[in-house]
């Protein structure tokens, strides 16, 4: 895992709509990962990546190492936790 320095948490809400809805839809789309989000449609997983986020159960969080972004749950970020933000 990436030093705490590595990584930067992007508050959901400095993103615009558009840029938040498709890193959303990305993240859910996903080839390869068992993100959770592919068991409902598409619309139905990005909002509830979204009401995680509104309610700080998760973070996006961009890696300077590897220049990604993903979404993360809080409790899984150092110096977070599942709390509002």
């Amino acid at each position: 895992m990436p030093d705490r320095e590595e990584m930067l948490v992007i508050p959901h809400r400095q993103l615009s709509p558009e840029a938040l809805s498709g890193l959303i839809e990305e993240f859910v789309t996903r080839d390869g990962t068992d993100s959770g989000y592919t068991r409902g449609s598409l619309a139905e997983s990005v909002s509830m990546v979204r009401r995680q986020l509104d309610k700080g159960q998760a973070l996006i969080v961009y890696d300077s190492r590897t220049h990604t972004c993903n979404i993360k749950p809080s409790d899984t970020v150092p110096g977070h936790s599942s709390r509002r933000i």
